[in-house]
C-alpha cells in the first residue's frame, strides 16, 4: 500500500471516529431535546435560541464529516460546539482528573482534537469531496 493511501485511510479513520461518535450525542439531544442547553445559555446571558446549534454542531457537521462533505467546515462547526459544551458545562472540570486518574474532560478533549484535526488535513480522498 502506497503511503497516499495509507495517510488517506488514516483520515477516513479519523473522520469516521470523530464523526460517528459525535452524531451519537447529537441524536441524544434530537430524543432528548436542548432545554438544559437552553438553560445553560440564558444563565451565561446568551440568547436560548443558540441552543438549536447544538443540532448544527452534533448532527449536520458529523453527518458531512463522515461523508467527508465539506468536511473542514463540518469539522469546524464540532470545534465551535465542544467550545461551548466546554464553556457552558464543563468550566469546573477543567483542571480536574477523573477516579482513573484521566482528564476529567478527556472525552470533549478528543473530540475537540480531533476535529481540529479534521480540520486541518482535510477529509482525504475517501470523502465525497476534499474540501
Amino acid at each position: 500500500m502506497n503511503p497516499t493511501t495509507q495517510a488517506d485511510l488514516g483520515k477516513l479513520v479519523l473522520r469516521l471516529t470523530l464523526g460517528i461518535l459525535v452524531l451519537l450525542h447529537g441524536i441524544a439531544k434530537l430524543r432528548g431535546g436542548v432545554e438544559g442547553i437552553e438553560g445553560m445559555l440564558v444563565a451565561h446571558g446568551l440568547p436560548g435560541v443558540l441552543a438549536y446549534g447544538a443540532f448544527v454542531g452534533e448532527v449536520l457537521a458529523p453527518l458531512a464529516v463522515i461523508a467527508g462533505f465539506y468536511g473542514r467546515i463540518g469539522a469546524l462547526l464540532i470545534v465551535v460546539n465542544m467550545l461551548f459544551a466546554i464553556g457552558l458545562a464543563h468550566m469546573g472540570q477543567l483542571g480536574m482528573l477523573n477516579d482513573q486518574g484521566g482528564w476529567m474532560l478527556e472525552l470533549q478533549g478528543m473530540f475537540l482534537g480531533t476535529a481540529i484535526a479534521v480540520a486541518l488535513i482535510g477529509p482525504g480522498r475517501f470523502g465525497v469531496n476534499t474540501r
